[in-house]
């Protein structure tokens, strides 16, 4: 019976453990004047708008990057950099301005 509890336990702090491993970026990030503003949902889903003209998306976040994908856009992926401010950016040289997180 000890052994099945001790299971119960060690399945918990798994479980517990991998609910906090998904901790990345989250929320509304804008440029300074509004015109890109990209809102980064918990279930992998994001809108990501550009003057007015709002596209559904995915992303996946790693250590030091979030990688977008909107289909029917031009470039359908897009590779941004986080920062240690939680900022991000695009890919050097693209028209990307830095997003900042919205409070």
């Amino acid at each position: 019976m000890r052994l099945r509890d001790l299971m119960g336990v060690i399945a918990g702090l798994v479980v517990f453990m991998i609910a906090g491993c998904d901790s990345g970026p989250r929320g509304t990030y804008t440029d300074a004047n509004g015109a890109v503003i990209l809102e980064l949902r918990s279930s992998g889903k994001a809108s990501f708008t550009f003057m007015g003209d709002v596209e559904d998306c995915s992303y996946k976040s790693s250590d030091r990057q979030l990688t977008l994908t909107c289909k029917g856009s031009p470039a359908p992926v897009t590779v941004f950099n986080i920062h240690d401010d939680g900022s991000l950016t695009g890919p050097p040289g693209s028209f990307m301005p830095p997003l900042r997180k919205q409070k």
